[in-house]
């Protein structure tokens, strides 16, 4: 894992540094927002269907060069985002499981935030200027754990555990560990460039955590519980820098 982040950032400051096509200096910045479905990776399993949230910060993006017809630049983001986990509480015939107290079906969802650094090295084919541009972007994303809080409509001493196709419950209980997230990011886009308005991007995103949010030492109960999620962000980006280039479209 350390071996794969350290060559993303190897990647990265090359791609900086390279000046073998035709230079560019763009400066843009600007701010994000979007949509996540987030799951937690669970072993031993805890089933699950997606937890929504919202993401948003701000966005710096700096162009360095044109090599051939690949657009390349650097992307750092700067992100608060609501992850978590949303439990599928079923029975062995995929049927809801219904507590003896309350006479509804069980629920039960955590609420994780996090800010969130992702950096990518970002390769674009296209219009620079006016007109669309196509982009792919990856890189490692660093998350620093906020807060975290828990929904449920059942009391912990009255749970269903009899019906209940998981036996899995200790995560109900537990809270975050460890504060620090890590993993690797990618993402594919369109870019509208506008002349004098700015850049609008749309793209969706995956991220695959690498580091757990508990322990996962032999001693521990869950030997993996890494964070996956699913991104759709729309980014607004103006320009502070130009290349000075009658030539670029």
């Amino acid at each position: 894992m350390k071996h794969t982040l350290l060559t993303l950032l190897l990647l990265l400051t090359l791609a900086a540094r390279a000046q073998v096509g035709d230079h560019r200096n763009d400066l843009a910045v600007g701010i994000s927002g979007g949509y996540v479905m987030s799951t937690v990776g669970f072993m031993p399993k805890v089933p699950q269907t997606q937890y929504g949230g919202i993401t948003g910060g701000v966005t710096l993006r700096y162009t360095c060069e044109k090599y051939f017809n690949s657009i390349c630049a650097i992307v750092g983001e700067l992100n608060y985002s609501q992850v978590g986990w949303k439990e599928e509480i079923l029975t062995p015939d995929d049927l809801p499981v219904v507590n003896p107290v309350t006479d509804v079906a069980e629920a039960y969802r955590r609420h994780l935030t996090y800010l969130q650094v992702p950096v990518f090295a970002r390769l674009g084919w296209g219009r620079e200027r006016r007109g669309l541009q196509f982009f792919f972007q990856v890189g490692p994303q660093l998350g620093m754990f906020l807060t975290e809080s828990t929904d449920r409509n059942f009391p912990w001493d009255a749970m269903n555990r009899a019906d209940r196709t998981s036996p899995v419950v200790a995560q109900d209980t537990m809270a975050v560990e460890r504060n620090v997230d890590y993993g690797i990011t990618g993402a594919l886009g369109l870019e509208l460039s506008l002349p004098r308005v700015g850049h609008f991007l749309l793209e969706g995103r995956y991220y695959y955590g690498l580091g757990d949010i508990y322990g996962n030492s032999k001693r521990d109960y869950f030997g993996r519980s890494n964070i996956s999620s699913i991104i759709v962000k729309l980014t607004y980006l103006f320009d502070i820098v130009r290349t000075k280039n009658t030539k670029i479209k």
